[in-house]
């Protein structure tokens, strides 16, 4: 089984490198396009580029498939509840504009402002569910991995590296 969850993570690290990618695009457009402007929640879009630039770079440093890349997972748990409240705080800014529901997705293909606001909600989303599932193959590999050590050497479970 090691295969699996190592063929898990490097798909999931993909998707996450993918995600704050685009998240970062469409919110990198929205500062540079209402930069300027003072009814624009610019805070909320530069803490979306920090968590993106951050989910970027873990993403590609993690994806490097070596087993102590399983167990960062109390850092991809962090990094989930991060995307949740990019994802919240933009949810609460949606309060000022007339794009309809925050779960409509329909237009996130429309090249208009709704288009790109809604797709910035649902990579966000996306991203924080990625990242909290990484988390999860994080701890099964974990407890796999000290169950498997605890069986292999005894009571302790002393030598977990092997």
């Amino acid at each position: 089984m090691p295969v699996v969850s190592r063929v898990v993570s490097i798909v999931l690290r993909v998707a996450e490198i993918v995600f704050g990618a685009v998240v970062a695009g469409i919110i990198g457009w929205f500062l540079h396009r209402f930069g300027d402007a003072d009814a624009w929640p610019q805070p909320r879009w530069i803490y979306t580029e920090v968590i993106a630039g951050i989910s970027i770079l873990f993403g590609i440093i993690w994806l490097i498939p070596f087993s102590s890349g399983f167990f960062t997972w109390p850092l991809d748990l962090l990094i989930s509840m991060a995307w949740f409240a990019a994802f919240g705080i933009q949810v609460d800014a949606n309060n000022r504009l007339n794009c309809g529901s925050i779960w409509n997705w329909g237009a996130i293909t429309d090249n208009t402002y709704c288009g790109r606001w809604k797709a910035a909600q649902a990579f966000k989303f996306l991203s924080a569910i990625v990242w909290i599932v990484s988390a999860l193959v994080g701890i099964w590999f974990t407890f796999r991995v000290r169950r498997h050590a605890t069986d292999r050497y005894g009571g302790s479970g002393g030598r977990y590296w092997i």
